[in-house]
């Protein structure tokens, strides 16, 4: 039997958008309308069982319809613009299943759902239509079923009708419906209808005369009276009313039925876009739906003489894939080993193979002619006697990342359906909880994931490599990316000591300039309330305070920071809010949260990421040491709880405007470049061309402004957000870039070819190679392709900077290894690195850090360092 599903595009998402709370994913992308549609999608599919699918969307909002009466006040909202970024991501998602959609110019949804919906019936479909429009009940007969969705609070319910349906719940049969809709009108849709008209009184009329027409002709025994004269009155309107709300059914369309038979949703690219925008319960729909099959086999080690056995067979082997487990404690589990084929070893820690020999035979391993493939090299570090120059060691998860910095994930599942067209279980999805949490080597789904991860790396190796030199990543990888697995390893083991006592000290100062606070800004409001409630706090503002600026969500009135900071200058309630968030945040993720990770050596061994960010730049976790507030006094202030051991100092050297300087080299511009030569403050230099005055008449406020467009010009800045961060016109800051530019040709020549080559090729590249994929340049949606726009010009610059400090990092703590093997690096922050040494030591470190940073990389510039040392980080910073 063949089915036809039809779908209302944008009613469907629309419900969706209001049924589902806000959600968003790490990249900032609305997501709920969509993950909404997708839901009662998969759930009609599963209750249909179609065998063709069509999703039809309007082409513009609005439609004719609303043009027609442009005197008529109709009540439709403008489309949110939440919901608006999702329309083409929905579009994105039903093409990545291989559903079909249509669109045409001139014609509604409805219409074309209209016609595709009779033609169905004429070619022997079973037809079902899915709207949230009660409009399409016109098309309800016995053949069609017309079914209305009702999503909220995350769930669905569906109203089903076929014409006996119709007529049951509105007393008209379907045809008669688009007569009622005529007479009573539609605000939502703009028709006016016959005012003084209601449903209850259309209802009777049409159940009596079953059409506009007809009622007219029996005009004088229309009661009541005033509906009698009101139609009268109105009858041109009522008319026109009834042929706005007639659906079309015979819409030319340039799309046959066979058109739209159904595949499979579960395909590659669907997967992809379903982890991008992290559906994870859609995910695990894909399980086993695509993609090979992996006859996973596991044979279980418990002995010390196969356990032995197993490491002299892998020695001999020129490829293994490792996985190694650990528990809570971090003490070894297990581990797995695969050489051929799907097979898995597994050898599971006990009295008789125990944790010292798995190390041990697995540092021999790494070093022995074996070539070993893991997923994540620095896991491995804390247990195996390995370093740098063991070559047969691949991290195949960082050179996953390489490929494609934008996964948010790089696990055996992740290189399982990127590399080989595998879908495979995840560890998660394995156990339904994160391992090893509550889990015991003994249990099948332990065994399975660890097998998994085996197997996957010696699959994935070959490929993978493949990959890698195809796309000239090689030379990154080996000499930039793995180097820096091992400086990460030694940062982590480092740690940073922390001056407990000082940073109690630092919390209690903050808890009573929060109690302050909280009682300026009560006493503002004229009342205590909730201030960490954006709903309280939108309420306080702009309803009883009337404070200007209100602009209200979804979810109430926007409190953001952006909001606040407008008001601050003229509002001091807004002024307190914004340093009673500052400092709660600084107490809670600071004064608070770092007295929880001080280990017992009085240290914080954080943890560095370095397959997280799109640039390339390393993240810090656990606690997220990278992002100290530097702007406020309080902020810095904590900076002096970090302290080195007695008897050592802190170095810290920080790149001197690392962006400008890899910005004035690749876009080769000779006037900055020679202005860097010549050892010019580039801000007062830039302020000087673009006000045209000299460098001595630079006033502090044009150098400032010159700073900001110099920043702002790395990062795509537009003239809006230049206008707002400097609280000028948009018109003046418009200016500002076009003399900056015409000042720097060069520059704004390199960003313009790199838009061009980025929309090309999909991608840009650092200096040392790296890719960022920029997909957003594909995108029908203004906000994200102009956001692609802006990564694509500062990807290249912030992307090369972070490759810079990568190499300066990995030089400088493999000299200071070799030349004072005392100090010890302990932080990167991101343009900055922290190295604790001895008092007498601190020329030689100094002179080596700078040494190595400044010659990290050649450019047509110089790298210049700022270094400084301090008894503690503020000191040295």
């Amino acid at each position: 039997m063949k089915k036809l599903l039809l779908i209302d595009g944008h009613s469907i998402l629309n419900r969706a958008f209001y049924g589902l709370p806000d959600l968003t994913n790490t990249e900032g992308i609305h997501t709920n309308a969509v993950l909404g549609f997708l839901n009662i999608l998969m759930k009609l599919v599963e209750e249909e069982k179609p065998t063709h699918l069509c999703v039809a969307f309007d082409v513009k909002q609005p439609t004719f319809r609303h043009l027609t009466f442009p005197e008529y006040k109709g009540t439709r909202k403008p489309m949110p613009e939440e919901l608006r970024m999702q329309v083409p991501l929905m579009k994105e998602m039903l093409q990545a299943m291989g559903v079909s959609i249509v669109e045409r110019g001139g014609y509604e949804a409805d219409d074309i759902i209209g016609t595709l919906s009779r033609r169905g019936v004429q070619e022997d479909f079973v037809v079902t239509i899915v709207s949230g429009d009660r409009d399409l009940l016109q098309l309800a007969t016995e053949d069609i079923q017309v079914r209305i969705p009702k999503t909220k609070q995350g769930g669905t319910t569906i109203e089903n009708y076929y014409a006996k349906d119709v007529e049951e719940r509105y007393g008209v049969n379907p045809i008669e419906f688009i007569d009622l809709k005529g007479l009573m009108g539609d605000t939502a849709d703009n028709i006016p209808g016959v005012p003084g008209i209601g449903e209850k009184t259309a209802t009777k009329i049409i159940q009596e005369y079953h059409s506009i027409e007809n009622a007219f002709e029996h005009l004088e025994d229309i009661k009541p009276n005033k509906a009698k004269q009101n139609l009268e009155t109105y009858y041109d309107q009522a008319i026109l009313s009834k042929s706005l709300a007639t659906i079309k059914l015979d819409c030319e369309l340039d799309l046959e039925l066979s058109d739209t038979a159904i595949t499979s949703f579960y395909t590659d690219e669907a997967y992809k876009m379903c982890k991008r925008l992290e559906f994870k319960t859609l995910l695990k729909r894909f399980q086993g739906t695509t993609g090979k099959e992996l006859d996973l086999q596991i044979e279980v080690v418990r002995d010390l003489a196969t356990a032995e056995l197993v490491f002299q067979e892998a020695m001999k082997e020129k490829c293994a894939g490792v996985a190694l487990v650990t528990g809570e404690a971090k003490e070894v589990i297990a581990l797995g080993i695969c050489t051929d084929g799907a097979l898995c070893k597994l050898l599971l820690c006990n009295a008789m193979i125990q944790e010292n020999f798995i190390c041990e035979r697995l540092a021999v391993l790494m070093k022995s002619c074996c070539h070993v493939c893991v997923l994540d090299l620095k896991r491995f570090l804390p247990y195996v006697s390995v370093c740098e120059q063991d070559k047969g060691i691949t991290d195949l998860g960082l050179e996953a990342y390489l490929l494609n910095p934008m996964n948010d994930t790089y696990g055996y599942d992740d290189l399982a359906r990127d590399f080989l067209g595998m879908t495979i279980p995840s560890k998660s999805e394995l156990a339904g909880k994160e391992l090893p949490t509550m889990m015991t080597i003994e249990e099948e789904h332990m065994q399975k994931a660890v097998a998994y991860e085996a197997v996957i790396a010696y699959l994935t190796q070959k490929p993978l490599q493949e990959a890698i030199e195809q796309n000239e990543l090689k030379m990154l990888y080996d000499t930039v990316e793995l180097p820096t697995v091992y400086a990460l390893y030694d940062m982590e083991r480092n740690g940073i000591r922390v001056d407990k006592q000082a940073l109690q000290e630092y919390g209690e100062s903050l808890k009573e300039r929060i109690s302050e606070l909280e009682q300026e800004i009560t006493a503002l409001a004229g009342h205590a309330f909730n201030i960490n409630s954006p709903k309280q706090l939108g309420e306080v503002l702009f309803e009883e305070l009337g404070l200007p600026e209100g602009r209200k969500t979804k979810t109430g009135y926007s409190t953001n920071a952006e909001v606040l900071e407008k008001l601050a200058p003229d509002y001091p309630i807004a002024a307190h809010i914004l340093e009673y968030r500052q400092l709660t945040k600084l107490k809670s993720t600071y004064a608070d949260g770092l007295v929880q990770v001080i280990r017992e050596d009085g240290r914080i061994h954080g943890t560095f990421n370095q397959t997280i960010t799109a640039t390339g730049r390393i993240s810090s976790t656990e606690p997220n040491l990278q992002n100290i507030p530097m702007r406020t006094p309080l902020g810095r202030a904590i900076r002096k709880v970090f302290i080195p051991e007695d008897g050592y100092v802190f170095v810290d050297a920080d790149y001197s405007q690392i962006e400008l300087r890899v910005l004035a080299h690749v876009a080769n511009d000779q006037v900055m470049i020679q202005a860097f030569h010549d050892g010019l403050d580039i801000h007062t230099k830039t302020a000087s061309d673009v006000f045209h005055v000299s460098m001595e008449d630079v006033t502090a406020l044009q150098r400032r402004n010159a700073k900001a467009v110099n920043f702002g010009i790395v990062y795509g800045i537009s003239a809006f957000g230049l206008s707002r961060d400097l609280q000028i016109s948009r018109k003046e800051a418009a200016d500002y870039i076009t003399s900056y530019f015409e000042s720097f040709p060069s520059i704004k020549r390199f960003l313009d070819q790199t838009v061009e080559q980025a929309k090309r090729d999909g991608m840009v590249r650092t200096i040392c190679n790296r890719i960022r994929p920029i997909p957003e340049l594909q995108s029908s949606n203004y906000v994200q392709k102009s956001f692609g726009e802006r990564v694509a010009m500062n990807s290249p610059i912030q992307g090369s900077a972070a490759d810079i400090i990568k190499i300066a990092m990995v030089r400088v703590n493999k000299r200071l290894k070799r030349e004072c093997p005392e100090a010890k690096l302990v932080l990167q922050i991101h343009d900055e690195l922290l190295i604790e040494a001895k008092k007498e030591d601190q020329d030689m470190v100094m002179r080596i850090v700078k040494e190595e940073m400044m010659h990290a990389i050649e450019l047509q510039v110089p790298l210049e360092v700022d270094i400084h040392a301090g008894t503690d980080w503020l000191e040295a910073k």
